[in-house]
C-alpha cells in the first residue's frame, strides 16, 4: 500500500496547531489495494521520517466485501502495511508457538538470530519494557537517560524513557531501573495493567470485586500489596492464566509468556 499520512490539527482562527500526541487511540482505516491477498498483510507499520519502520496495531476487516486494515495510533504518522511473516524454528512444538511466531510477524518481538526465539529464556526488565512498547505502537523517544544505571547509549534507553513518559514503568527508589534484573510475574502485570488503561480495556472490565478475582489462586496472598489490584486486572480480563502452581507473583516471567500477554493485551483491547 503506497504510504498515507495522517494528520490532526487544530484550527482557531489565524491559529493552526498540530495535535501530535493522543490520550486515546485514533483508528485510521487504510483500503485494501484490489488484487492484493489481505491474508498477506501481518501489520500495520508507521514510517518514520528517516525511513525505518515500526509496528502499530493492526487488524484486517472486511466491510461490504470490501478489505481494510484498521490502523490504531497514538501520534500522526505516514502508515502503510507490510507482509513480514515470521516463524521460528525453537518453538514448533512450544504451548507458545502461535503467540511468538504473530508477535514476531508484527515486529513486536525480535529472535536471537539464526531462526531461534529461546521460548523458555527468562526475559530482562529492559527487554519487557521493549516489548510493551512496541506492542503499543508507541514512538521511541530518545534523550538523556531518566535513571542512573540506564546510559543514553544503551539499546534501551529510548524504549526505558517512552515506557516511563507513558506511565508504564518506574524505577526504584534509589533512582535505578535494574534493566538486567530478570523481571517478575508480579512487575510484569503490574505494567501490563497500566498498557489496559491507555487501551482502554481495564475501563471495559465488569464490576467484581478484587477478592473474588483472586478467591480460585490461595497464592495469591504471596503478592505484592503495590501488584495485587494489577495482578486481579490480569487476571479478570483473561490476559494471564495461573501457572500449575498459582499465580506465582514472585517467579521470573519466561520470553514465551511476555509474549502471550502482550498478544491477549492486544486481542482483547480489540487493537489485532
Amino acid at each position: 500500500v503506497p504510504p498515507l499520512d495522517f494528520k490532526v490539527t487544530a484550527v482557531y482562527g489565524d491559529q493552526t496547531e498540530e495535535v501530535a500526541r493522543f490520550s486515546a487511540y485514533v483508528e485510521r482505516t487504510i483500503a485494501i489495494p484490489e488484487g492484493i491477498d489481505p491474508q498477506r498483510i501481518t501489520t500495520g507499520v508507521v514510517i518514520e521520517p528517516d525511513g525505518t519502520t515500526r509496528h502499530v496495531p493492526t487488524k484486517v476487516v472486511q466491510i461490504d466485501g470490501k478489505y481494510y486494515a484498521k490502523i490504531n495510533s497514538l501520534t500522526n504518522s505516514t502508515y502503510s502495511v507490510v507482509w513480514h511473516p515470521l516463524e521460528f524454528d525453537d518453538v514448533a512444538n512450544h504451548w507458545a508457538k502461535d503467540a511468538v511466531n504473530d508477535m514476531g510477524s508484527r515486529m513486536i518481538i525480535e529472535g536471537n538470530g539464526e531462526g531461534l526465539f529461546d521460548p523458555d529464556r527468562d526475559i530482562t526488565r529492559a527487554e519487557f519494557a521493549a516489548i510493551i512498547v512496541r506492542a503499543l505502537g508507541l514512538k521511541p523517544e530518545s534523550g538523556t537517560s531518566l535513571f542512573s544505571d540506564v546510559k543514553e547509549s544503551d539499546w534501551y534507553n529510548s524504549a526505558i524513557r517512552t515506557a516511563y513518559s507513558y506511565h508504564l514503568v518506574d524505577g526504584f527508589e534509589d533512582g535505578t531501573f535494574r534493566p538486567n534484573d530478570k523481571i517478575t510475574r508480579e512487575q510484569a502485570m503490574v505494567i501490563i495493567s497500566k498498557a489496559m488503561t491507555i487501551t482502554k480495556l481495564k475501563s471495559r472490565l465488569p464490576v467484581q470485586t478484587r477478592d473474588a478475582v483472586l478467591h480460585p489462586y490461595p497464592d495469591a496472598t504471596e503478592a505484592s500489596d503495590w501488584a495485587i489490584s494489577s495482578i486481579a486486572d490480569c487476571l479478570q480480563a483473561g490476559i494471564v492464566s495461573g501457572r500449575s502452581t498459582g499465580i506465582a507473583p514472585k517467579d521470573d516471567i519466561t520470553r514465551a509468556e511476555a509474549a502471550a500477554m502482550v498478544e491477549r493485551l492486544l486481542k482483547k483491547s480489540d487493537l489485532i
